[in-house]
């Protein structure tokens, strides 16, 4: 197996070329000339190499869980890749997962099922795999028993809900892609006063400092004071798309949660859970945008959920019971907000701090362990 095939280089002497007497048209070879020990079928051409089946180098140690496509073309670069034994040189070779392919001393066995996960991303992550500022990413809250998982779209640090994690970057693409016609959804709270005007403007699409965006979807929800909680849809998914567009109309956004995407909701799961998609149902909603799909398996015993915390000695495990009411008048009401309208769910909590250091009379503090 050659390269040359892969990279399209030219033969050295083309067919048809003068020079030898073989490549004459209408020449018959003479049996009594050829030199012995030789058959004739030797000089035919080699049988050319079925790509067909193969897939590049690159995406297949991707979607083995190597790396990403560039790492690996660079560790091609180095030298650290073989196939069958030999050192590959370029990227630019397909492999049908029955050769022997190694990176380093690491033998790659061949690549799962492609699957696909729902994570509620908290406020205050990056989407990032490695943060030069050091902040904390999603990859260091996500549980250790996924295996390399890639993003589709990202979140800001500040926008919160739905995230889909893959780990088949093809797959990932399929769906950022404003082709796939997959819609995104938000809830979100801004400050200022909406108008019918403004909603007419976001439907008939706007450009902000140069940038176009398409149609957006706004509807008021209900205003609460200064502030207006508003469900946003929108299709093409640009950087920050939501708070550019809703600035421009001098609505500033507060909070951002990203409540659907496409077929998939976000519905009760709660900040920081990771929840799989059965391969079934993964098929059914978008196997018309991946033919990859078809080669899903079956889905996991146990799905891979958020990490509980150990329980402390005499505590008692399980989940913890639903958190009385508060009923101080002192509660805003626009710190509620719904996935849908059918049903409510409370404000995240996470990371907050109570009002002030004191507990109620029924709670004893303890000691850390």
């Amino acid at each position: 197996m050659t390269e040359c095939r892969e990279t399209g280089r030219p033969r050295s002497k083309p067919a048809g070329a003068k020079g030898k007497p073989g490549n004459r048209p209408g020449y018959k070879p003479n049996h009594k000339s050829a030199p012995k020990g030789r058959s004739h079928a030797a000089r035919g051409p080699a049988p050319e190499t079925d790509w067909s089946e193969g897939e590049r180098i690159a995406k297949y140690l991707a979607r083995a869980g190597v790396a990403s496509r560039r790492e690996v073309e660079r560790l091609i670069e180095e030298g650290k890749v073989t196939v069958d034994g030999k050192k590959l040189t370029s990227p630019a070779f397909k492999v049908t997962g029955k050769e022997l392919i190694r990176v380093g001393r690491r033998t790659i066995s061949a690549p799962e099922a492609t699957r696909v996960w729902r994570y509620h991303k908290p406020s205050g992550l990056i989407t990032t795999n490695v943060d030069p500022e050091g902040r904390r990413t999603i990859f260091d809250e996500l549980p250790r028993t996924l295996p390399r998982v890639v993003t589709v779209g990202r979140l800001d640090l500040t926008t919160e809900g739905l995230l889909l994690l893959t780990n088949d970057g093809a797959l990932a693409r399929a769906l950022e892609l404003p082709a796939s016609g997959l819609e995104r959804t938000y809830r979100v709270r801004a400050h200022g006063t909406v108008t019918p005007e403004k909603i007419e403007k976001l439907a008939q699409g706007i450009t902000v400092e140069g940038v176009k965006y398409q149609p957006i979807k706004a509807v008021l929800d209900r205003e609460t004071g200064a502030n207006n909680w508003l469900t946003v849809t929108l299709a093409e998914g640009k950087k920050r798309e939501v708070r550019r567009a809703l600035e421009s109309l001098d609505l500033m956004v507060n909070r951002l949660i990203r409540v659907s995407y496409g077929p998939f909701e976000l519905t009760d799961l709660k900040p920081g859970q990771v929840d799989e998609l059965p391969p079934d149902l993964l098929a059914q909603a978008v196997g018309h945008l991946y033919e990859g799909l078809k080669d899903a398996g079956p889905a996991p015993k146990k799905s891979n959920a958020a990490p509980r915390k150990p329980v402390a000695k005499g505590g008692r495990s399980g989940p913890k019971p639903p958190p009385k009411s508060r009923t101080k008048s002192s509660r805003k009401a626009d710190e509620e907000w719904s996935t849908s309208a059918e049903r409510t769910s409370p404000k995240s909590r996470l990371g907050s701090k109570p009002p002030s250091g004191k507990l109620s009379g029924n709670r004893k503090r303890s000691k850390p362990r």
